[in-house]
């Protein structure tokens, strides 16, 4: 055989790269680095720079927060949601992660012909719905149709605004060495709801997505006076991605326990299975808090009295460094870092 008649494959991305790769959209190094090395030098400016889950923003005395966010997953329709419920949840919270009160948002539909119209209107009435329960309003918005086979169907942008709460502050820059890592329930059931149908597999134990909206429990721990440092969805590249962009934006270390972690048997079997990592599988209805130490207690006790937090639990705990780096002790005793994915772990996913 010929060297011609070889093709040497690696799945890490390797150097830089001259055309879009999918895991430019994954979530991990990728991502971070188009985010870093492209937009924010293309846009710049003092509030984009905060690199926040949603930009704040103020308004005369009042601080108004704004996020923006599309959604691509596929299929359309898996256990526990679809891209509807998943399009406002997910900017709802992007909007609570930022301290606020969600108040309106706006959808934008990307159709491609030939979209069954009663598809289409099961994804508005999804839509509509959980707007009603996260108490805001869908007050504009826009419809583009594109030629058969130029789409995936339905493509949708939703953007909001909401009201920070009063002078509270929730923000990366406020994390400090000592801080508790809390963690509002287990990790990667979306992710693996959404390929369990996607590749047409079967588990002993259904699993359905975690997609819900987070406003209840930021409210709840603002009503039981913890002082949040900071507050992240983990969704994107899975609990593991959210930490290591907190510790990079920080400039801290942190360091997790495996086995205060909650990951249900179903999705642990699902991942050992698939050769997937739970830590890095998305979630749609999980945060992570970073309370100071003083306010552990309560703000437990707060997360656990929603019905979307009972299995709220420390996790961790904010160190002085190595900077930038999460450090996971295994249930072994040992230690291993948990890194940003330099590929694309699990694709379309929200």
């Amino acid at each position: 055989m010929s060297t011609l008649d070889f093709a040497l494959t690696c799945p890490v991305p390797l150097g830089r790269h001259s055309t879009v790769q999918l895991a430019h959209g994954g979530g991990g190094r990728l991502t971070r680095e188009l985010i870093e090395g492209l937009f924010i030098p293309a846009f710049d400016g003092a509030i984009l720079r905060e690199r926040h889950d949603s930009a704040v923003v103020p308004l005369g005395d009042t601080r108004l927060a704004f996020t923006t966010d599309s959604y691509v997953v596929h299929p359309r329709f898996f256990p526990g949601g679809d891209i509807g419920r998943l399009a406002v949840y997910g900017t709802v919270n992007d909007l609570a992660m930022a301290g606020a009160r969600p108040l309106y948002l706006s959808a934008a539909f990307i159709l491609e012909e030939g979209l069954c119209i009663d598809e289409l209107r099961c994804i508005a009435a999804s839509m509509r719905a959980a707007a009603e329960t996260c108490g805001v309003e869908l007050v504009t918005g826009d419809t583009k149709v594109v030629d058969r086979g130029k789409g995936d169907g339905v493509f949708v942008n939703t953007s909001g605004v909401g009201l920070v709460h009063g002078n509270v502050v929730v923000h990366p820059r406020r994390i400090r060495p000592g801080d508790a890592i809390l963690l509002s329930g287990d990790v990667g059931r979306h992710g693996v709801a959404v390929l369990s149908v996607r590749k047409g597999l079967e588990f002993e134990s259904p699993i359905e997505s975690d997609c819900a909206p987070l406003t209840p429990l930021v409210v709840a721990l603002f009503n039981g006076g913890v002082d949040a440092h900071c507050l992240r969805d983990t969704t994107r590249g899975g609990l593991a991605t959210a930490l290591n962009e907190l510790a990079l934006d920080a400039g801290v270390g942190i360091e997790i326990e495996e086995r205060s972690i909650p990951v249900s048997e179903g999705v642990c079997g699902a991942c050992e299975l698939l050769g997937l990592d739970p830590l890095y599988v998305a979630c749609e209805g999980r945060m992570v808090a970073i309370v100071p130490e003083p306010h552990v207690d309560r703000a437990l006790d707060a997360l656990r009295g929603c019905a979307a937090g009972e299995q709220a639990a420390r996790i961790g705990t904010v160190q002085a460094g190595p900077t930038g780096m999460v450090v996971l002790k295994t249930g072994m005793g040992s230690r291993r870092l948990l890194d940003l994915l330099s590929g694309e772990q699990l694709p379309r996913i929200c």
